[in-house]
């Protein structure tokens, strides 16, 4: 199929892991690299490869060979690229969340709706090879009716104070995967949210309104529960595990780990520690998911990550919020009534 030809919003970490994998595709041509900072990108493959770099956002939106905005800027500045490059016939990949506040994600999906472009989110463990056959499992029903879902889910350190101050708190952070997750995996929507949170790792958390350790419990309305740990320093690795439990029997998935050898003697058991971070343990999904996203602009396939499912994922994150913050189990109805 003809190339479809892009532009990126955002040259920090993700921006730069989608640049990248944009570059080595074969069915995109990055032409357009823009960032408020591009001093760090000379001398990178970056300013050989791409036609322009450039500190004028603007300029991707007003380029009629763009097809689509891949939006990897902070997040305050989501909502915004996605009105102007959905408003520009432009088709949208924004990483998650849409926004911190879900009455301007609410905004935003209206008007990709009115223009209609495609917009899909960044949630990429969707695109995870171990959790897409765990979900595969259920839909045939391998395991019966579903009982409980235990989602553990640990950083192997803390982000620094600079992250911790923007990033909307732990809930929308980091946890908004789980919520996801969750959806995804059960095809159920959630009743009712019960947090205990609490700082137990770096008082700088507390500074900011936020927590770095939590124990979420979710009831969905297809009856089952689900469980997520959630840790913002787990000092053996990145810890992301899932169990599924069922009435007719139990789906799991452990850790990747840089080899599966292990090592016996008289006085131990070892193996090798999980993955160190994201970037290793969920590589192969960010190449999926722009992969995907390509056939979902060329109508060969449906999105699997739609702005619905961000908008859902940040009301769970609200409500997560605000059952910690009021000690109490939040139903969901109570958060629908109003914001939709």
């Amino acid at each position: 199929m003809k190339k479809i030809t892009v532009g990126v919003i955002g040259a920090g970490r993700i921006g730069q892991l989608h640049a990248n994998n944009l570059l080595r595709s074969d069915v995109y041509e990055l032409k357009i690299l823009a960032d408020v900072y591009t001093d760090h990108l000379k001398e990178t493959n970056f300013a050989k490869n791409i036609q322009n770099i450039t500190n004028d956002v603007e300029v991707i939106f007003e380029d009629p060979d763009i097809d689509a905005v891949f939006i990897c800027s902070s997040t305050d500045t989501h909502v915004d690229y996605i009105k102007r490059a959905a408003r520009c016939n432009k088709h949208v990949f924004c990483e998650k969340p849409i926004s911190l506040d879900v009455v301007l994600t609410k905004e935003a999906l209206k008007v990709v709706h009115q223009c209609g472009v495609k917009l899909q989110v960044g949630f990429n463990r969707r695109f995870d090879k171990h959790f897409r056959s765990v979900r595969k499992l259920i839909q045939e029903d391998k395991i019966g009716k579903l009982h409980v879902v235990k989602i553990t889910s640990r950083d192997p350190q803390i982000p620094p104070e600079s992250y911790i101050k923007r990033s909307g708190g732990m809930f929308r952070d980091m946890t908004i995967h789980d919520f996801d997750m969750v959806r995804y995996l059960t095809g159920s929507e959630v009743a009712e949210v019960h947090v205990k949170a609490a700082n137990l790792i770096d008082p700088v958390f507390s500074k900011y309104d936020d927590v770095d350790t939590a124990i979420i419990t979710l009831i969905l309305h297809n009856g089952a529960m689900a469980v997520i740990d959630s840790s913002r320093q787990a000092v053996y690795g990145y810890d992301q595990r899932i169990e599924v439990f069922g009435s007719n029997g139990a789906i799991e998935v452990d850790n990747e780990v840089e080899t599966n050898i292990k090592v016996s003697t008289k006085n131990s058991i070892s193996i090798n520690h999980p993955k160190l971070f994201f970037l290793e343990r969920y590589r192969d999904t960010y190449i999926a998911e722009i992969n995907e996203f390509a056939h979902v602009i060329d109508n060969k396939a449906e999105l699997s990550c739609s702005g619905e499912d961000s908008y859902q994922a940040e009301l769970l994150a609200m409500a997560a919020y605000k059952s910690w913050k009021e000690n109490r189990t939040i139903s969901m109805s109570e958060i629908l009534e109003v914001y939709t």
